[in-house]
């Protein structure tokens, strides 16, 4: 099976809504709806699009018609960065990864209690830091690989870009099978180190040599 690896630009739109409505969350994944665009938002943006989503009867389907709406303004507007993997012609998984300074939070979430996300104190600027925020892999594309790719191709290009580092997010209770942060043993063999820890998040960074 070839995998390509393509970054996501405003073109690929339908490409990323066919991923995230057919395949990312068929497996029941609690995580359902999501179209991967709370990171690039504000507490109040996200309040706003909530109250967006009770004007369209509230429930799952005005949730998901919000989120929906919203995420294609951003991906329109170049605020959503990522990779998407394709077997053929079809989007298998995504990869969400951007400048630091472009999210308002990092780790695991929870939307019903949103909090302003403080940028961190080592992250100063545009350009020294990439994070890596959240994965999702088609259910029977999982154990393939496929996550690999996206995070060495991540790397590759922060490294081309200039970046100081590259920068993930995974939680350390290894029960949440499900994390969409990815699993630390991802980042544990591409490199990274844990350089912190806030809650059950750890801090995980990989150097890029010059």
């Amino acid at each position: 099976m070839e995998i390509e690896i393509k970054a996501l630009t405003p073109d690929m739109e339908e490409a990323y809504f066919d991923f995230f409505d057919h395949r990312a969350f068929s497996d029941g994944s609690p995580y359902y709806p999501c179209y991967c665009n709370a990171f690039n938002m504000s507490a109040m943006e996200i309040e706003n699009m909530r109250k967006q989503s009770l004007s369209y009867g509230a429930g799952t389907e005005g949730w998901k018609r919000a989120l929906r709406e919203t995420a294609s303004r951003m991906i329109k507007e170049g605020k959503i960065k990522g990779y998407l993997a394709f077997d053929k012609d079809i989007a298998v998984g995504w990869c969400n990864a951007n400048d630091r300074m472009h999210y308002y939070r990092v780790g695991e979430f929870d939307l019903d209690c949103v909090l302003e996300d403080r940028m961190p104190a080592d992250c100063e600027r545009n350009g020294l830091i990439k994070s890596v925020v959240c994965f999702e892999i088609s259910p029977e594309y999982r154990g393939k690989g496929i996550a690999t790719q996206l995070l060495k191709r991540v790397c590759a290009d922060a490294q081309k870009q200039g970046y100081s580092f590259v920068e993930s997010y995974p939680t350390d209770q290894t029960e949440t099978v499900l994390a969409f942060t990815g699993p630390v043993h991802l980042y544990e063999k591409m490199g990274f180190v844990e350089v912190s820890h806030v809650g059950s998040t750890k801090i995980m960074r990989k150097t890029l040599s010059e």
